[in-house]
């Protein structure tokens, strides 16, 4: 099993999806890494030599903020928002949707399950 930036890659996919399982790495950035490398996208994972993982570590490495990194990135920019007290920042607050959606009716993976108010008895 390759282990790429603390991720371990499922085994019998090709390597150029297994490779978005790392947080930051998607289908496009996948096949430029794999094509960076010199390797087969094709390739599965547990065909991979070291030599071949290794190349890709120093690829992703050398032009990619992955995983930690740019957690750590995103988490800071939301909580910039949240501090100057922006629009899309009371947006994140609330925990509503953030780039202008619908909220009168939908949104419900962001709002959460429905509140169903309970009637005061007299």
């Amino acid at each position: 099993m390759a282990r790429i930036e603390g991720v371990d890659l499922p085994r019998n996919k090709p390597i150029w999806i297994a490779l978005t399982y790392i947080y930051g790495i998607g289908q496009t950035s996948a096949r430029k890494i794999v094509e960076a490398a010199g390797i087969d996208p094709m390739t599965r994972v547990f065909q991979l030599t070291d030599h071949e993982a290794a190349r890709i570590r120093e690829t992703i490495q050398q032009g990619y903020r992955v995983e930690g990194d740019l957690r750590k990135e995103v988490s800071l920019n939301i909580k910039r928002l949240i501090d100057l007290g922006a629009y899309r920042g009371i947006r994140h607050r609330r925990g509503l949707p953030v780039r202008g959606q619908r909220t009168h009716t939908n949104a419900r993976t962001r709002k959460g399950p429905r509140r169903i108010p309970t009637a005061k008895k007299k």
